[in-house]
């Protein structure tokens, strides 16, 4: 009896001290398993990585702009603290971070901030090769206007030709730093401002943004549509009547200065993938993201070198570093800044290293081409599963609404957009996957007033064409094959004159 009993205590003082471990892995929480932080101008994004969901609280301070994070159920750990050396000086929204343990279990984090922002924290559940995710995206109080931002590229790159510049022989443009004194009157007829292209008062802005001080603050706050309101008209000027001859003879169309512009082609470059979404990687560790950027990059040099019939072109990227950017986001920023076309670049993977070659697709209302097409749209339309969307903020709504909207005639426009690209392409001698334009139900083409075309460059899965997409006379030959397709599709099809609404 008495060694029974005395086994029974054995084991129950066996189950007691099982139990009290059991409660302290409980009490212990959930493990960090890593930090990122993906700076960029729309917006900074940090990522806490962790194995099990962590719950926060968050409170923001002005004066001056702060964020503090609690992260509850956690211990400072060595990833938590090496988030401090991540935050880089360029960062356009942290100026810097204090960590520490707040109390038990509590990790307090606060941001120092360079402006104030507009926080969203949310939770991801685990996906791909991540466990679960807090995450904080730290937008501008003003929101950035992807049209603002396009101009002012312009500008800077334009040449300052107005009334304040003067050129010397052999000499580059000087420009004054005051406006001159007013001269004494001349009896030549007043100067009329020279016209603009039909209806397009892009023009009209630039001059605005020239003549306006430069801003001390972010760019003005967007509505709650989502797109900036008009500016007021300028004010009716009479002007004298024009001279009965002109001074010179007609010619091409002048160059854009900061006070005129003709009619711009706006070419929308779409690099898939970014930021926490790496997209396919080669064999050897290729990231798509990367790879896609760069040929973008080619890519916009080329068309802001070009001109369609003696009207600029200019490239719009909607990323331009290694951010995310939801799918409904690129194609609303396309359509902001009216793209006259859409390109998305990527490069594909499949299961196995054989698959190879380049492909083009379009938007289908009716099904995808093969099923090797729908496939591809079903993996690429869960880019933002990956790169992490706020599914409970308003923007859900917006894709919503902005992606049930395609039509035909931008289908049968986005397929000879294709044709021409996949032309080109095969005439670098790389080796095309399919030798016709595929369609399948790709969220990013769905724009419904732009001719759209997603560019699978190669398969990066495949070890020769991961090689190829990483040499840079490559990604040159790509970048020229798309830009040759791009001026076939505009000889074949002429971009009409258009208002743009601003």
């Amino acid at each position: 009896m008495k060694a029974t009993g005395l086994k029974r205590r054995v084991l129950l003082q066996g189950g007691s001290i099982a139990l009290m471990l059991g409660a302290h892995q409980i009490a212990r929480g959930a493990s960090i398993l890593a930090v990122r932080v993906w700076p960029a101008a729309d917006y900074t994004r940090v990522t806490i990585e962790s194995d099990a969901r962590l719950n926060s609280q968050q409170l923001v301070v002005g004066s001056p702009p702060r964020l503090a994070v609690d992260i509850e159920g956690i211990d400072l750990n060595t990833e938590l603290r090496d988030l401090v050396g991540k935050i880089k000086p360029g960062d356009p929204y942290i100026n810097g971070l204090r960590i520490g343990q707040n109390a038990p279990k509590v990790v307090r984090i606060v941001f120092d901030l360079k402006q104030t922002v507009r926080p969203q924290v949310f939770s991801l559940a685990p996906v791909a090769a991540y466990k679960h995710r807090l995450v904080l995206d730290l937008y501008p109080e003003q929101a950035i206007d992807p049209m603002e931002a396009l101009i002012a590229e312009r500008l800077r790159d334009a040449p300052k030709n107005g009334s304040n510049t003067t050129t010397a022989p052999g000499s580059g443009p000087v420009v004054a730093t005051a406006p001159p004194a007013p001269a004494a009157p001349s009896p030549a007829p007043a100067p009329v401002r020279p016209a603009m292209p039909p209806g397009d008062p892009l023009g009209d802005l630039m001059a605005q943004q020239a003549a306006r001080p430069a801003p001390s603050g972010p760019a003005p706050a967007l509505p709650p549509g989502g797109m900036p309101l008009p500016p007021a008209p300028p004010p009716v000027v009479a002007a004298a009547p024009p001279p009965a001859r002109p001074v010179t003879p007609p010619g091409p169309p002048p160059r854009a200065t900061a006070s005129r512009t003709d009619r711009i082609i706006i070419v929308a470059l779409d690099p898939g993938h970014g930021g926490e979404d790496p997209g396919a990687i080669g064999p050897n560790g290729t990231r798509e993201k990367d790879i896609v950027l760069q040929v973008a990059h080619r890519l916009r040099e080329r068309i802001n070198a070009a001109s369609v019939n003696g009207s600029p072109m200019r490239a719009f990227l909607t990323r331009d570093a290694d951010f995310f950017v939801p799918l409904g986001v690129r194609v609303q920023k396309a359509r902001r800044v009216q793209a006259d076309l859409f390109v998305s670049i990527h490069a594909d993977a499949f299961t196995t290293p054989a698959a190879r070659g380049a492909s083009v697709f379009a938007l289908s209302q009716s099904g995808a081409s093969s099923s090797a097409a729908r496939w591809l749209a079903n993996k690429e339309n869960d880019a933002d599963k990956v790169g992490g969307v706020n599914v409970g903020n308003h923007e859900a709504q917006v894709q919503r609404a902005l992606l049930d909207m395609s039509t035909t005639a931008q289908i049968n426009d986005s397929l000879k957009l294709g044709g021409a690209m996949l032309g080109e392409i095969k005439g670098i001698g790389a080796r095309l996957h399919k030798a016709q334009v595929e369609q399948a139900g790709f969220a990013v083409l769905k724009a419904p007033d732009i001719p759209s075309v997603l560019v699978e460059t190669a398969f990066i899965s495949n070890p020769e064409e991961e090689a190829n997409l990483r040499r840079a006379d490559y990604q040159e030959n790509l970048a020229d094959a798309l830009m040759r397709g791009i001026q076939r599709y505009f000889a074949q099809n002429p971009p009409l004159a258009r208002s743009r609404q601003l």
